[in-house]
């Protein structure tokens, strides 16, 4: 099956480089995007760019794929969900949670320049980054790309509500699945809130599970295909 692999904030699609084989060798077909702004070099990109590149990349799947998005791009993969109800499969959340209608995609951090540079690991301190050694930190830091002002501030807009009606998998690294069906529950994530089909899944590794624990990864994701 497709899976489409979206990195989260600063990442292009090396983020996958190490899932992307363990994904190959279980017999999946993995298409890991660099989206416009995070890799490209087009510091001028928008949100709604980044959205027409992860369609036309579900566009020209041969089947209905899985989409997968990490951390804030998890955002995009609902998008995607939004857009094309009937050719997603499946959506997969590793570590995040879509913005609600209206909100700002991912404005966390200081722009400067016309982008939101990686801030340095101080606000990932604590479970995020635990299990992330000296050198894994210096790779991802120094290989991290400032994100655009018009992707970081643009704002999400969903308009059709069949995407509630596609299966949404949510992988928990640095929380549990019962902090996230406590979130889901509480509604302080109304757009899974709202889905039909939820699962929760734990991995526990930090945020960057592709990193730290690609081959894990890639077997949950195998198994979230092969029910899709």
């Amino acid at each position: 099956m497709d899976m489409l692999l979206i990195g989260g904030l600063w990442l292009d699609g090396s983020a996958w480089d190490k899932v992307v084989p363990a994904l190959e060798e279980l017999g999946h077909h993995p298409v890991p995007l660099t989206l416009p702004g995070q890799g490209d070099g087009a510091a001028s990109a928008t949100l709604d760019d980044q959205v027409a590149a992860v369609l036309a990349a579900v566009d020209a799947a041969p089947g209905k794929p899985v989409v997968v998005g990490h951390s804030a791009a998890s955002t995009l993969a609902w998008l995607a969900a939004d857009a094309r109800p009937e050719r997603v499969a499946r959506v997969v959340l590793v570590g995040g949670f879509p913005s609600a209608d209206g909100k700002p995609y991912a404005d966390f951090f200081e722009i400067a320049g016309g982008v939101m540079p990686f801030p340095g690991w101080g606000p990932f301190e604590g479970p995020d980054s635990a299990d992330l050694d000296e050198a894994a930190r210096r790779a991802i830091a120094s290989a991290a790309i400032p994100v655009p002002e018009g992707v970081a501030r643009g704002v999400v807009r969903f308009a059709d509500e069949r995407r509630f009606d596609v299966p949404v998998t949510v992988v928990c690294p640095e929380f549990t699945p019962a902090d996230a069906r406590e979130w889901i529950d509480g509604g302080q994530v109304p757009e899974l809130a709202k889905s039909r089909h939820v699962d929760l899944v734990d991995i526990g590794s930090g945020h960057w599970p592709m990193f730290t624990r690609p081959a894990d990864l890639a077997r949950l994701l195998a198994v979230v295909a092969s029910e899709a």
